[in-house]
C-alpha cells in the first residue's frame, strides 16, 4: 500500500479491508488501555474509530486487543523441529516473531545451515529475524563443523532476513582487544548485537558494553541486572526450558527502567513448547510474580522491538503492520485469536492453515572414523581417577577424584558406585578424536545413552555401563545420521531421530515431544532418576562451564582452563 492508499483509508475515503470492533485496545507505549475499534487495510492499522466503512468487521466483544509477541532473543534448533513446526506451536500462543541465533546449526553446518534454516523460515505466519551467529565454533578446546570469520558474517549480513549480531560469548576476547573478535563487533556497528556475560562487572564490563554490545540475557540477579543497565545495556529477561532467570530478575524492573527491558526464551524444548507455551507462559509468570500486565506486555512488544530495529510491528497504532493478538484477558492471557497482516492465522489454540513448504533435505553429519578413533579402553595408570560429578538441574559440574574400578588392567564404568564410562566422539570431520573419562550421577544401571546435541559443538556424546553398551548406542545414533539413544543388551529402546544435522528432526512437533517422553522413560527403566537426562548430557561436552568437562580432545578443568590427565 503506497502512501497516498494509506491516507485515504485513514481519513475514511476508501473502504478498509477489515474493522475489528469493540476492542480493549493496548497501547504498549502508554502503559494503558483504549475501549475502541481498530481499522486495517492492506495489511496495517490504518486509525481508530467506529465509522470506518469495512469488507468484514469482526466484534470483539470486549476483549483485549495488543502487538503480537517478540521473542527477542531463541536458539529454534532447541525446540529440535523445522521451522514450519515451530511456528505452528508458537503462533497460536500469540508469538508473531522471533530473533533467533542460529549459533547451533552454525557449529554443525556452517553458512549452509543457517542458510537451509532461513529457506525453511520463509512464507510463515512468524518473521523468522536472524541474528548472526559471532562464536563459531565456541571455543578452540573441541573440533566444530565449521568456522564463522568477519568476512563470512558479512556475507552473511548481506541477506534480508539477518539483523544483527548474535550473542558475543566471547567476552574474554572482547574485553582483551581480540583482533578478530573486534573484527565481527565493527561489522555489524549501527545493529542490534546481542550480549552474553554472565558475571562481568566492572571496567570489563564497561570496555564490553561499549563496543556496541547492547544487550544481555545471562544476568541471574537483580544487582547483576542493574549495573547493566545503569552502564546503557538492555537486559533480556530470561525464561527458558533450562536457565529460568525470571523470578531472581524481576525485582531490578522499575517503572523508570521497565523500557529498557525485554523477555526471550533462549531454549524451549519440544514437550515445554507443547505443554506449557512460549511467550504467553512468560507473561502469566510475570503477571503471577508481581509485575504489572501492561508493563509486562511492553516487555513481550515493542521493548524487544525497539532493541532488535524492527520497524513497523511491535505496537497497536496507525501506519503499524496488524500483527495482533486477541486476548480474553490480561491475568492468564488466554489467545483467542492471531492476525498476522491483518489475516487471521490461528484461533483457539491451532494455526488455521499453512501452505505446504519444502523442506531442505536432511544434512547427515555423522563422519566418525572408526579405524581412528580405535579402542577405547582405558588403561589404568593410577587408582585415582578424575571424575566429572554431574549435578541435577544444572549446567555445572564438580571436580571429582574417584577410587578407579580395575578389571585386567583396565579402569571400566562401575555402576554400583554410579561412575560411568562418558565417550566424546568427533563426528564433523572424520578426523577419529575421541575423548573418554568418566562422569557421576546419571545412574544408568544398564545400557547407554547416546546424542548429537552436545553444546556447542554437537560431537557425538555417549555414556554406559561398558564399552560395548556405549558402542552399540554410538553405532545406533550414526545409522539415524544423527539424533538421540538409549540402548540396553545390544537393542535400541529408544529413539529420536534428528537428520537436520543432528539437531534437528523433520517430525511433527507432537511426534518429536512423545520421542523425547520415550527417551526419558527408557532412560528411567534403565535407572537413571534425572528430569531430562539428555539435556544434562549435552552439557558434559561444553568446555566453558564449570568445573570438569569433556571434549573429543580430552578432559578440560575449566577452573585452570587446561586440559588435564585422567589419572591423578
Amino acid at each position: 500500500m503506497d502512501l497516498s492508499d494509506f491516507v485515504r483509508a485513514a481519513r475514511g475515503d476508501s473502504v478498509v479491508d477489515l474493522l475489528l470492533r469493540h476492542a480493549q485496545v493496548v497501547d504498549v507505549h502508554a502503559a494503558a488501555v483504549q475501549a475502541t475499534s481498530v481499522a486495517i487495510h492492506a495489511g496495517v492499522i490504518v486509525g481508530f474509530g467506529e465509522d470506518y466503512q469495512a469488507v468484514r468487521t469482526v466484534d470483539l466483544e470486549g476483549a483485549y486487543l495488543c502487538p503480537g509477541f517478540i521473542d527477542g532473543h531463541v536458539h529454534l534448533e532447541s525446540s529440535m523441529v523445522m521451522p514450519p513446526e515451530y511456528a505452528r506451536a508458537v503462533v497460536p500462543r500469540g508469538t508473531t516473531a522471533v530473533a533467533t541465533d542460529f549459533h547451533e546449526i552454525a557449529n554443525v553446518l556452517g553458512l549452509p545451515g543457517i542458510r537451509a534454516l532461513m529457506q525453511a523460515g520463509e512464507g510463515l505466519p512468524l518473521d523468522i529475524w536472524v541474528m548472526a551467529p559471532s562464536c563459531v565454533p565456541a571455543t578452540d578446546l573441541e573440533t566444530a563443523g565449521a568456522r564463522l570469520e568477519a568476512p563470512d558474517l558479512l556475507e552473511l549480513r548481506r541477506e534480508s532476513r539477518v539483523i544483527g549480531l548474535g550473542e558475543m560469548m566471547n567476552f574474554p576476547g572482547v574485553v582483551h582487544g581480540d583482533s578478530g573478535v573486534l573484527a565481527k563487533l565493527e561489522a555489524f556497528l549501527g545493529a542490534p548485537i546481542d550480549g552474553h556475560a554472565p558475571g562481568l562487572t566492572g571496567r570489563e564490563l564497561a570496555a564490553y558494553a561499549g563496543t556496541g554490545i547492547g544487550s544481555d540475557h545471562e544476568c541471574t540477579s537483580a544487582a547483576e541486572a542493574r549495573e547493566k543497565l545503569a552502564l546503557g545495556m538492555r537486559v533480556a529477561i530470561r525464561q527458558g526450558s533450562t536457565a529460568r532467570n525470571l523470578e531472581a530478575l524481576l525485582p531490578a524492573v522499575t517503572v523508570a527502567n521497565s523500557r529498557r527491558c525485554y523477555f526471550c526464551t533462549d531454549d524451549r524444548h519440544p514437550e515445554d513448547l507443547l505443554a506449557e507455551g512460549h511467550m504467553d507462559e512468560i507473561l502469566r509468570e510475570a503477571v503471577a510474580g508481581g509485575l504489572d500486565p501492561l508493563i509486562a506486555l511492553q516487555m513481550t512488544t515493542c521493548n524487544a522491538r525497539e532493541f532488535l530495529g524492527l520497524q513497523g510491528t511491535g505496537v497497536v497504532a496507525p501506519g503499524y503492520l496488524a500483527d495482533l493478538v486477541v486476548l480474553a484477558d490480561l491475568e492468564r492471557f488466554s489467545v483467542r485469536q492471531v492476525y498476522k497482516n491483518g489475516v487471521l492465522v490461528a484461533e483457539d489454540g491451532r494455526l488455521l492453515s499453512q501452505a505446504a513448504l519444502e523442506l531442505p533435505g536432511a544434512r547427515n553429519t555423522i563422519k566418525i572414523s572408526w579405524e581412528k578413533a580405535g579402542d577405547i579402553r582405558v588403561p589404568a595408570r593410577s587408582s585415582r581417577l578424575r571424575v566429572i560429578g554431574l549435578i541435577p538441574d544444572q549446567i555445572v559440574t564438580e571436580s571429582l577424584v574417584e577410587e578407579a574400578r580395575v578389571e585386567e588392567g583396565m579402569a571400566v564404568s562401575d555402576p554400583e558406585r554410579d561412575i560411568l564410562k562418558l565417550c566424546v566422539f568427533e563426528r564433523h570431520t572424520g578426523r577419529g578424536n575421541v575423548g573418554i573419562g568418566f562422569i557421576c550421577g546419571l545412574g544408568l544401571r544398564s545400557g547407554a545413552m547416546a546424542s548429537t546435541v552436545a553444546h556447542d559443538s554437537h560431537n557425538l556424546v555417549v555414556a554406559g555401563v561398558s564399552d560395548a553398551a556405549i558402542l552399540a548406542a554410538a553405532r545406533a545414533v550414526e545409522a539415524m545420521g544423527g539424533g538421540q539413544v538409549v540402548v540396553d543388551g545390544g537393542e535400541v529402546r529408544a529413539a529420536l531421530p534428528l537428520a537436520m544435522g543432528g539437531l534437528m528432526s523433520m517430525e511433527p512437533l507432537e511426534v518429536v515431544t512423545a520421542e523425547v517422553r520415550s527417551l526419558r522413560g527408557a532412560a528411567r527403566g534403565l535407572g537413571c532418576s534425572l528430569r531430562d537426562p539428555f539435556m544434562a548430557l549435552a552439557f558434559m561436552a561444553l568446555p566453558v562451564i564449570p568445573a570438569l568437562k569433556l571434549t573429543d580432545r580430552g578432559l578440560f578443568d575449566v577452573g585452570e582452563f587446561r586440559h588435564v590427565g585422567l589419572f591423578v
